[in-house]
């Protein structure tokens, strides 16, 4: 399509329609386009929608009950600490009770060689007497 040029009269001036972007070889700028029709990319609007599924499962379906799972965790292993300290104190406390019967049976022990050994003396002691009386 070719520009029209009007020519110029000394007694009124140049009147032209104003023309936009008019070339003579058909060649579209890129920068100059349609606007293109609003069409929504169906791609993008299912992979939104799966990763909101996504999201919705992680928190409903394994985020809520991986937390409960571990608040019962959780207490069960204060339960297993506590029942820990209660066996730990029942162990210090059977400890020092073995102690004592240990110096309990050293005590025993002590007097008991010491008895024996007292016997041993008065049974010599009446032996020496017996030996003196039949002579």
């Amino acid at each position: 399509m070719e520009s029209q040029v009007a020519k110029a009269r000394p007694d009124r001036p140049i009147e032209e329609s104003p023309k936009l972007h008019v070339s003579d070889n058909n060649v579209k700028s890129p920068f100059v386009t349609d606007a293109p029709r609003a069409r929504l990319p169906w791609l993008l609007v299912a992979s939104s929608i799966l990763l909101a599924a996504l999201l919705a499962y992680t928190l409903f379906g394994a985020y809520l009950p991986a937390k409960r799972r571990l608040a019962s965790l959780e207490r069960e292993l204060r339960d297993v600490y506590a029942r820990e300290a209660e066996l730990q104190t029942k162990v210090a406390r059977n400890e020092q009770n073995n102690t004592l019967r240990e110096q309990q049976l050293i005590a025993v022990s002590g007097e008991r060689d010491a008895l024996a050994h007292r016997l041993e003396e008065l049974e010599k002691e009446l032996a020496t007497a017996r030996g003196n009386r039949r002579r």
